[in-house]
């Protein structure tokens, strides 16, 4: 333990780079998947940024046509409206995809409506009937129009690693179709981890669609939303960079559809888009919103957004220059190397527990309000979930570290402390050292005190080896104190070899169950002495004997001692009850019993302990007298019951002793000393007995002894 406390900055630090170290190692172990969730955790949190932070700004001149179902199985209409509308005709003549001449009715009339740029998220590639309308309608309208191509990465193995192009077919385009202003490719890239969309390429080459690096001449194809770019004079706003650019999303239900088949009712047309006065500037995208139709496409804003309005959001992207920027793998890194070390920092140098975790999470929260505001504002995407996984990772094993290298010092200290203090009050100061400090102040409360002194130790002191009588001592307080500790008591201090000890100052469990305690402790000295005495005579050691002096009784309790200059203080109990208790310690020599117990305390405990009437004394210092006892045993120990007997006998002998009847007092003394010749009690009582017959005392007495000294 002393060994962790001398390193505990080095354990620390060693906490904080393990932690750092397994963090960054699980970065190149991402395509474990169990591995990968502290890294993917991060494009997570980047997903919440894109939901609830800042948004690219709803473009109000943005349009998406959607190929509904109502459009597919067009009920809305009546046989008469669809026998004189050119378009619903061609919707109606066979299921979708239907012929091409509808999307030339499409684009003459939104185009002719004024709409700046008209793109379909759709790719003609084989031929079909319609083509020449629509044809005509593409070179009409060839300033307005972007049509879909894509790529095909079926057949890699037998291209050698190349994508086949799908372009529109040549009698709509001619080839080279992807140098074709009106041609743009519509394919999005999924992102490394998940299969969502959070970036889009505005350019590729051919060796970049087969993951290679793009050649510095190599022609390159622009996406759907660049050709659409380029429509509006804002061909500057094209990143021709080759690279994927994450995209600001504007919000998820900016774009809703507006049904296809309305844009050819003509009641619909001008009573909803104004004979097309509606249309006039925006920017059209026609493609699928039904479901059967499955062009969807996962994003961190919507799990099902609609394929075209994607494009709608990568081109508003770009018109407002809203693209997010990664952190470089070497700031990220240098980001979770420096949480690490602010982490050691933290725990190393705050050294309460509580206020550390507090500034654990107020720093974790000050860098997650970071992130956001620098997601807001500038569009960065620093990385927040490694690096607070490694600093509150260090931390909190960190403080782990420093609550059990807390627990084993308390443990040490208390261990120690209990060496010198009684084990409840070390645990009361440790575990509620300010409300301890507080009952301390000085109070009044009912305690049950106990004295133990050795008999004669001071006359065997001048004549015994100092060393040995030391180890003596020793042995035989490790013997008595434990009696204390196992029945709830406070060993108050140790007086030479004089123990006191005190029931109820500390935490108290009723006044009867804390006399009760005290009662069984005392037994519990009775005991052990005779264990240690056959121990050191057969060691050649001159045996020893006590006095114990038990009473219960109102008590001050609190710290006293000085509190200059450096607060030594003793948590101690004053009181005439403790006075008494030491006196009756005193007159056990006098009466030559181990144990007396104080009246108020026998009484309390009347019902479950064995007690002799003893005497009526008055001790120094005292004004009223006490009747005192002798602990006989336990109600539930092996007590032998021919002494119970007898002492009935003996307690008879007492109250006709204190009533004057001293002839009857002397017969029944005289048959209990028949059976136990060798009471010191009782022979004490027989012989006073004979002493007053013979001289009566005078009328004052009340068979109460009086000492003067203590």
């Amino acid at each position: 333990m002393h060994w962790l406390g001398r390193h505990r900055l080095s354990i620390l630090a060693s906490i904080c780079a393990f932690v750092t170290v397994v963090v960054i190692g699980l970065h190149f172990a991402a395509g474990v998947p169990f591995l990968s969730i502290v890294w993917s955790s991060q494009q997570a949190y980047e997903d919440v940024l894109r939901r609830e932070g800042r948004k690219t700004k709803t473009h109000q001149d943005f349009v998406f046509i959607g190929i509904d179902q109502e459009s597919l199985k067009l009920t809305a209409v009546g046989p008469e409206e669809i026998q004189n509308n050119r378009a619903f005709q061609l919707m109606t003549e066979r299921p979708f995809p239907w012929s091409r001449e509808l999307w030339a009715l499409l684009l003459d009339r939104i185009a002719d409506a004024g709409a700046r740029v008209v793109m379909f998220d759709m790719v003609f590639d084989k031929p079909n009937d319609g083509d020449p309308a629509f044809h005509t309608a593409l070179d009409r309208f060839r300033d307005k129009v972007v049509v879909g191509a894509n790529f095909d990465f079926s057949r890699l193995q037998e291209t050698g690693g190349s994508a086949i192009q799908v372009t529109p077919n040549t009698f709509l385009i001619p080839p080279p179709q992807m140098r074709d202003d009106r041609v743009g490719y519509v394919v999005f890239f999924p992102d490394q981890i998940d299969p969502k969309i959070r970036s889009g390429r505005y350019t590729i080459t051919d060796r970049q669609l087969a993951s290679q690096l793009a050649a510095p001449t190599e022609e390159q194809y622009l996406s759907l939303s660049a050709r659409a770019l380029e429509k509006i004079g804002r061909s500057g706003d094209v990143p021709r960079d080759l690279r994927a650019h994450l995209i600001r999303f504007s919000e998820p239900e900016a774009f809703q559809p507006h049904p296809l088949w309305e844009i050819f009712d003509d009641k619909i047309w001008r009573a909803n888009y104004h004979d097309g006065a509606w249309f006039k500037d925006k920017i059209v995208v026609v493609g699928p919103s039904a479901q059967i139709l499955h062009d969807f496409v996962p994003t961190p804003i919507d799990e099902n957004m609609h394929g075209p309005v994607l494009h709608l959001h990568a081109l508003a992207a770009a018109l407002d220059h809203e693209f997010l920027y990664d952190t470089p793998i070497t700031v990220d890194f240098a980001t979770v190397i420096a949480g690490g070390i602010l982490s050691w920092i933290v725990v190393a140098f705050v050294r309460r527990p509580f206020i550390c975790l507090l500034t654990l999470l107020a720093i974790s929260g000050a860098y997650l309000g970071v992130s956001r505001i620098l997601y807001d504002t500038r569009g960065v995407l620093i990385m927040v979930m490694p690096t607070l996984s490694v600093f509150l990772g260090s931390g909190l094993l960190g403080l782990g570290f420093e609550y059990t290298l807390e627990r084993l010092e308390k443990l040490r200290t208390r261990r120690t402390l209990e060496r010198y203090v009684s084990k409840n009050l070390v645990k009361e100061i440790l575990d509620n050292p300010g409300g301890y400090y507080n009952s301390m102040l000085g109070s009044r409360k009912p305690v049950t005190v106990l004295f133990s002194d050795l008999v004669g130790f001071t006359n065997l002191s001048e004549k015994a080896d100092p060393a040995a009588l030391v180890a003596q001592l020793n042995r035989y307080l490790s013997g008595m104190v434990p009696m204390v500790f196992d029945n709830g008591g406070t060993l108050d201090k140790f007086i030479g070899d004089a123990i006191m000890a005190v029931w109820g100052n500390v935490s108290s469990h009723g006044a009867a169950e804390d006399a009760k305690a005290a009662m069984r402790a005392a037994l519990g000295m009775r005991r052990a002495m005779p264990k240690l005495n056959e121990v050191w005579r057969a060691e050649g050691i001159q045996p020893l004997a006590f006095g114990i002096g038990i009473n219960h009784g109102e008590a001050i309790v609190g710290n006293i001692g000085s509190y200059e200059p450096h607060e030594r203080l003793d948590p101690t109990v004053i009181g005439d009850a403790v006075n008494l208790a030491s006196r009756l310690e005193a007159l056990t020599r006098v009466y030559a019993v181990d144990i007396l117990v104080g009246q108020s305390a026998a009484e309390l405990v009347g019902d479950d302990f064995h007690f002799r009437s003893v005497a009526r004394v008055q001790v120094k210092g005292k004004t009223e007298p006490v009747e005192i006892f002798t602990l006989i045993g336990a109600r539930n120990d092996d007590v032998d019951p021919e002494l119970l007997k007898w002492l009935q006998a003996y307690e008879e002998a007492i109250v006709k002793f204190r009533k004057r009847d001293f002839k009857d007092a002397k017969i029944l003394f005289s048959h209990f000393l028949e059976f136990y010749p060798d009471d010191a009690l009782g022979k004490m009582y027989l012989a006073s007995t004979l002493e007053y017959e013979q001289s009566p005392p005078d009328e004052a007495w009340n068979a109460v002894e009086v000492f003067k000294k203590k």
